[in-house]
């Protein structure tokens, strides 16, 4: 399997701008700069981009563990926080917290905790950095009713 993406830079690194599109055409020439990475403008980042599929795959990931358990998942929802910061040798991300929330039916803590865990080892996205990756799961208590 083979995903594609491509990125045009234009101008210097502060006063300069560039578009980021995938093949799939989700994003087409997305606009991205120095000031919607460092600062508040408008667009995207790399670091927003990376969050964004390290909270997919790990979501993807987790409803493949708990699938594994017998277990199926109402709903999965996973906050990536990626951290950028500036280390003697440049900038590096350093850090990605998960954090999620999940309503599976019939789930224990001890089995949804396992799964969540084996997600966050084995999603490929988690493999891919090499940055701290934390995380805090909780599992929805469910309603008597739905019980």
């Amino acid at each position: 399997m083979l995903r594609k993406a491509s990125a045009a830079w234009n101008g210097g690194l502060k006063d300069g701008n560039g578009k980021i599109s995938t093949e799939s055409g989700v994003l087409s020439d997305t606009q991205y700069s120095f000031s919607t990475r460092f600062e508040d403008g408008i667009g995207t980042n790399p670091e927003e981009l990376i969050a964004a599929a390290h909270a997919g795959c790990f979501s993807m990931a987790l409803s493949g563990q708990l699938g594994a358990a017998g277990l199926t998942a109402d709903s999965i929802n996973t906050t990536a926080e990626v951290r950028l910061e500036k280390l003697d040798d440049g900038f590096a991300v350093t850090r990605v917290h998960l954090d999620v929330t999940a309503r599976v039916p019939g789930a224990t803590e001890v089995a949804f905790a396992t799964a969540a865990g084996k997600a966050k080892a084995g999603c490929p996205i988690s493999k891919l950095l090499k940055a701290e990756i934390t995380m805090d799961a909780k599992l929805e208590a469910q309603k008597a009713a739905e019980m």
